[in-house]
């Protein structure tokens, strides 16, 4: 492996697990308002959160680019903070959270909809408030969800392309991920260097995708 291979290899885990680190709390609080509320508009909250998942990823990295583009009121904001997003190491995480989240949420989700709901009825009696409800009983529960959907989550991160692309540009030993490596790779003409990059992204994405389906089959079994 070349330097500029394992600097890439590097770089895409180290952000994809920035990425899930950063994506989970919203994850889960998403995943238990959808399991556990119901309240008005909630099938346009399912909606909004299944977009990135059928959205062209490109076109989701074009809205991230609006969104933290100097002429948003978000990225003036950034700007007079003299916070820099676009076509830096921040736009690959958020790229990757963006990208990933829907997953994530829909296996939290999951693993807390298979939660006996009379158990938190019975903390609720002895006094517990919902978020102690949340972190001492449904979380635990509901943790091999949570951890399948947080793999999950991060494999898809692994293989993120079209929005990192858009928002954060291929800049080498800065935004240059696998995907993208790829594909600069073979652009340039270097599709030698290009197959050692697709077969470690294959060996990353069987990976993190085993334990994943391991996990759900565990939480199944239970």
């Amino acid at each position: 492996m070349t330097a500029e291979t394992w600097a890439i290899t590097r770089f895409t885990v180290t952000m994809a697990a920035i990425a899930t680190a950063l994506v989970l709390p919203p994850a889960i609080a998403t995943g238990w308002l959808l399991a556990r509320q119901r309240f008005p508009g909630k099938a346009l909250v399912e909606t909004v959160v299944s977009l990135p998942l059928v959205l062209p990823p490109v076109a989701t990295g074009l809205l991230l680019l609006w969104l933290f583009g100097r002429r948003s009121p978000v990225g003036q904001a950034l700007d007079a903070a003299g916070i820099e997003i676009i076509f830096t190491w921040k736009a690959v995480v958020i790229a990757m959270m963006v990208i990933s989240y829907p997953l994530v949420v829909r296996s939290v989700r999951a693993g807390i909809e298979q939660v006996d709901q009379r158990y938190e009825q019975i903390a609720a009696t002895l006094g517990a408030g919902r978020f102690r409800i949340l972190r001492t009983i449904t979380l635990p529960l509901a943790s091999k969800g949570v951890a399948a959907g947080a793999v999950l989550g991060f494999s898809r991160a692994l293989g993120e392309f079209g929005a990192t692309i858009i928002v954060a540009g291929a800049i080498p030993g800065q935004t240059r991920t696998l995907a993208v490596g790829i594909y600069t790779l073979v652009e340039t003409g270097r599709e030698d260097a290009a197959w050692v990059l697709v077969a470690i992204s294959a060996a990353l994405a069987f990976g993190a995708i085993y334990a994943s389906n391991r996990l759900i089959e565990q939480r199944s079994a239970t």
